[in-house]
């Protein structure tokens, strides 16, 4: 297919259904109808889902491969893999569908297969970094550790196989009990300044495992050196440390990070057992485990640049290879949650094994998931479970009353968050969210005072922080009191978030409310410009022009606010004031309002 003739496809059936695009063959390709036979690798199929051209109808090669390729366009990998794995059965020959079907397979966590098409790849002397890393892998599990290093001899091109085959190889050396020259292959690596960090912290991590404590501490102090952010570094270099005598400086170097970022539940058992005092094994002492690392370091940092289909191969083949890669299964849970995909991040973080650090970030994160795919009560039972497992596990709690709240159930999420509340034995500064989250459930259920004495206690746990100031400053200038107070309250949170659309609304309305209705249309036009799908805000400034006699316009906002899905509460508003317009008394002056914030 040329170039030109696939981006016309791209362009005019991007959007047409698998289903029927597995029946269109398109005249430039090949559409007789070829039989899949039982011989050939059978299309995937998961519970009750079938993936692939539907049992009732015709397979094709042409219908099979452009499905495929839609699929993969809509990063449907379960469904792309199929339809690839179709028009390859129809095509056997074809390297570039061999190629093709063998990704998807591995993208879609189908490591039987993919490791089958790996040695079809290997055989027709297809040269792919990815296969040989499959097949490697696959000597490492078996122990073959001369196999593994066999394949994955040191002729890949570009940064990424470079560095991927490079220090899986090493690896596989270390299993043959290679340690010096394992140590040298990584050593060797040449490429980009991004190299170094994972360099230093593999050769950090070998010489750890492999008892030399000295060259391990050489190597964890460049990686630390090269990025104090990254949890596996820190992990390294305390337990490091620790293993060379130097408890003291391992805890600071927790200490700092925590800093950073508070508690993470993998340092916090780190800690542990460096102040238990009992021996600290290495993070990493299988080879196929130290394989599945480099994978995961890679496969994640892919995922954060896109290429989401080369991340999830490098990540599922990472947990093929050590299914206890609790980072790997949380990094692949988050992938599929940035593409849209909760059902397959619910299967990602169900991979985390029971007894991991991370075990109950995943179960959360399962929760939302179950949420995002609008079945409530599922995540309510999963999170409720959580809390009946841990009650002072305020995360879980936070994370059920907001997604009750998300479903307006204020009155449950405001009891959640007060049970969170009753927990504590001492109030700290963190807990201001807990605080935030009650007191806007209190407002929606019209229990002003208990909602601002919520808000008020969340900013002197916090003091200026914009959300709460906002929150509480639009919820006066709405109700009309303290109007002076509830500006100075925007004007801050404006002033510490300049480009969040929804505080510089909340300063335009409040103009709106004091009768300042030129200076609230320049501040609602940019909040419109920050926030162009939000119907509230264009209401907003359609009423704002109202007040300044730019009638048309003023319809015209609510027009777009009336189409862009407002509250239902709201959309009978919107619609008599395009028929009506705003009566002439409809706001707020400016002395009303000065009364308004003198009395409230």
């Amino acid at each position: 297919m040329t170039d030109t003739l696939r981006t016309t496809f791209k362009r005019r059936f991007a959007t047409w259904p698998l289903r029927l695009v597995a029946l269109t063959g398109l005249s430039v390709l090949l559409s007789v109808q070829l039989a899949v036979s039982e011989t050939e690798v059978g299309t995937f199929k998961a519970g009750d889902i079938h993936y692939g051209t539907p049992p009732d109808l015709p397979v094709t090669l042409s219908g099979s491969y452009l499905a495929g390729r839609l699929a993969g366009f809509q990063k449907d990998f379960a469904s792309a893999a199929a339809f690839y794995q179709e028009a390859l059965n129809a095509d056997p020959d074809n390297e570039i569908l061999l190629e093709r079907t063998f990704l998807l397979k591995l993208a879609n966590g189908e490591l039987i297969e993919a490791a089958y098409y790996a040695g079809a790849m290997n055989a027709a002397g297809i040269d792919n970094f990815l296969s040989q890393l499959v097949l490697a892998g696959e000597s490492l599990l078996k122990g073959d550790y001369d196999a593994s290093a066999a394949a994955l001899q040191p002729t890949a091109v570009g940064p990424l196989a470079q560095l991927s085959t490079g220090i899986a190889r090493a690896w596989a050396l270390y299993g043959a009990g290679k340690v010096d020259e394992a140590l040298g292959e990584i050593d060797g690596l040449s490429g980009p300044e991004w190299f170094d960090v994972f360099k230093a912290t593999h050769m950090a991590q070998m010489a750890f495992a492999a008892g030399q404590k000295d060259i391990a501490l050489e190597n964890i102090e460049a990686a630390y050196a090269a990025d104090q952010g990254a949890i596996r570094v820190i992990d390294s270099y305390a337990r490091i440390l620790t293993a060379n005598g130097r408890t003291e400086e391992a805890i600071a170097v927790l200490d700092d990070f925590d800093r950073l970022l508070q508690s993470h539940p993998f340092l916090v058992r780190t800690r542990e057992q460096i102040v238990s005092g009992a021996p600290i094994p290495p993070l990493i002492a299988d080879p196929a485990a130290g394989m599945s690392e480099i994978l995961y370091g890679l496969g994640a940092a892919i995922g954060r640049d896109g290429g989401e289909e080369l991340s999830t191969a490098y990540l599922q083949l990472a947990l093929h290879l050590d299914p206890t890669a609790e980072f790997a299964a949380i990094a692949l849970g988050g992938l599929y949650e940035r593409i849209d995909q909760p059902r397959r991040a619910i299967e990602a973080y169900s991979k985390v094994p029971e007894n991991a650090a991370l075990k109950r970030d995943a179960e959360i994160q399962i929760g939302l998931n179950y949420n995002t795919l609008d079945d409530l009560d599922e995540a309510q039972a999963h999170l409720g479970a959580l809390i009946e497992q841990d009650p002072t596990e305020l995360e879980a709690i936070i994370t059920l009353g907001n997604v009750l709240r998300s479903h307006k159930k204020f009155e449950e999420a405001e009891k959640i968050y007060s049970q969170g509340l009753a927990t504590l034995t001492q109030i700290e500064p963190d807990n201001w969210l807990l605080f935030y989250f009650r007191g806007i459930c209190r407002e929606r259920l019209d229990k002003w005072e208990s909602a601002e004495a919520d808000f008020r206690k969340a900013l002197e746990l916090n003091p200026d922080q914009p959300l709460v100031l906002n929150y509480l400053g639009y919820s006066l200038v709405d109700q009309g009191l303290k109007l002076d107070e509830a500006l100075l309250m925007i004007e801050k949170a404006v002033e510490l978030r300049p480009n969040d659309g929804y505080i510089v609304d909340s300063l335009g309305w409040a103009y709106y409310r004091l009768g300042r209705y030129e200076e609230a249309v320049k501040e609602l036009e940019r909040a419109v410009e920050l926030r162009p799908s939000d119907p509230v805000i264009n209401d907003h400034l359609g009423d704002a022009y109202w007040k300044v006699g730019r009638r048309l316009e003023a319809r015209f906002q609510w027009n777009h606010a009336r189409d862009l899905d407002p509250e239902e509460d709201e959309l009978p508003k919107i619609l008599d004031k395009i028929a009506n317009g705003l009566p002439d008394d409809a706001s707020t002056d400016a002395a009303k309002a000065e009364s308004s914030s003198n009395g409230g």
